[in-house]
């Protein structure tokens, strides 16, 4: 350690026997080598520790009702005119704030989703009025706002960049699949679905990679949703969820639950042919928790099968919501109170074991493959914000945002929140 060396004497535990008094200096003179000699100590102190850490924040103004979303660079508002129906969107450029582009949605309807694809961007809502009343996506071009397509329905991203919609025409008529085009929205190609039938999706690394069509009589099909050729089919009996069969996918495999003889069986999803076969239980839907297939039972309790045997691992009633995340389980707490926060736990998939405890957290949105954040009030005012470390198994406090409120989304390096003034926060999040 190198610098100045302040000597403070030797500390007494008593009076000196024969204390030396010394002449006192006069004050006036005595104060400003004293503050000299600690403003000279705090520099150099700040010099040694580097630049402060300041945090960043860039304030997007929004009135009440506009949904938010921030994609790649752009921060994107759907936002209410007026008393009407019609919405506007509005784009602004990040990091910076500046203004991109701002148009008026073609139909009126109350819009909810906005995504991402290439250049495109896909807004997704209800439409209302006297005749259209029914879901729609809006494509428009990512760069200025223009106008590209609009089409009934919902979307899907798929693995070549082009899109999977569906809609529905109404509860007798069944719903109807389409492979379409981002470009400029043409149609690739169409399959309709008879009324009591239904179609499941499994989503991979960059879309949608298999699409499961299940009708009410006839056989179950594995289809390829970029171009809606069939990979497989059987007749598994699954009928369309009509006789009290669940039908779901979990990862490699296709799941079905109940049915005359209350099994729950499990399918090479490549083939359709039988893996296993266990007896249903209490078991409601199951769904993918990566090395475990996890069933949520109709007391609202949790059993983990084996995914290779369909044995019964571990079961317990103290879970709510559980989803695989960085190779374990992210579980809250049945007894959770509360609008949002609720108690997250970390769980060792094949045992159930509690691996930790992260205490009471609201989740912000996070795509997949995401950070992991949590948010919950401070009792000063404001949003305390953490890293939830599902693999080191603690939550990191990383800052205490004083004007969020909520509504919040997490991005690499970024968080997104609603402030009390109804704009968002974009906050950038500490390393």
């Amino acid at each position: 350690m190198s610098g100045p060396v302040i000597d403070l004497g030797e500390l007494r535990h008593g009076p000196d026997p024969d204390p030396i008094r010394l002449p006192r200096p006069p004050l006036a003179r005595q104060r400003p080598l004293r503050c000299a000699l600690v403003l000279l100590l705090v520099l150099a102190g700040l010099a040694g520790s580097g630049p402060f850490n300041r945090r960043e924040v860039l304030t997007l103004p929004a009135e009440l009702g506009a949904e938010a979303l921030v994609t790649d660079d752009l921060f994107v508002l759907v936002e209410p005119l007026g008393g009407t129906g019609q919405r506007r969107l509005t784009a602004t450029r990040l990091p910076g704030g500046e203004p991109a582009w701002q148009v008026p949605l073609p139909t009126e309807g109350r819009y909810w989703g906005v995504a991402q694809q290439g250049e495109t961007l896909l807004v997704t809502g209800h439409e209302v009025g006297p005749d259209n009343q029914g879901t729609l996506t809006i494509a428009l071009d990512r760069r200025t706002g223009t106008y590209r397509w609009q089409q009934p329905g919902n979307a899907a991203a798929l693995p070549d960049g082009n899109l999977l919609m569906w809609s529905t025409a109404g509860d007798d008529q069944g719903d109807t699949l389409r492979g379409v085009d981002l470009c400029c929205g043409t149609v690739r190609w169409q399959l309709p679905i008879s009324p009591g039938g239904m179609f499941v999706l499994r989503d991979g690394e960059h879309g949608v990679d298999r699409l499961l069509v299940v009708r009410l009589r006839g056989a179950t099909e594995v289809r390829d949703p970029t171009t809606g050729a069939v990979l497989a089919r059987a007749d598994l009996d699954a009928g369309g969820g009509a006789s009290g069969v669940s039908v779901q996918l979990a990862d490699d495999l296709l799941l079905t639950i109940g049915g005359a003889t209350a099994t729950t069986t499990a399918y090479r999803l490549d083939d359709l042919r039988q893996r296993w076969r266990v007896p249903a239980g209490e078991a409601l839907y199951a769904s993918d928790c990566g090395v475990v297939i996890c069933v949520q039972t109709r007391s609202g309790g949790l059993r983990a099968l084996d995914a290779a045997t369909g044995r019964d691992l571990w079961a317990s009633d103290r879970w709510g919501w559980v989803w695989p995340y960085a190779g374990r389980l992210v579980a809250t707490t049945v007894s959770s109170a509360g609008p949002g926060a609720e108690e997250i736990v970390v769980l060792d998939p094949p045992t159930g074991r509690v691996l930790a405890e992260l205490g009471r957290w609201e989740l912000a949105q996070f795509a997949r493959g995401g950070p992991l954040i949590g948010v919950r009030r401070h009792p000063d005012g404001g949003l305390l914000v953490a890293e939830l470390d599902v693999t080191g198994g603690q939550a990191r406090t990383l800052d205490v945002l004083r004007d969020a409120t909520g509504d919040c989304q997490a991005l690499t390096g970024r968080l997104l929140c609603r402030r009390r003034d109804s704009a968002y926060g974009l906050w950038r999040l500490p390393r």
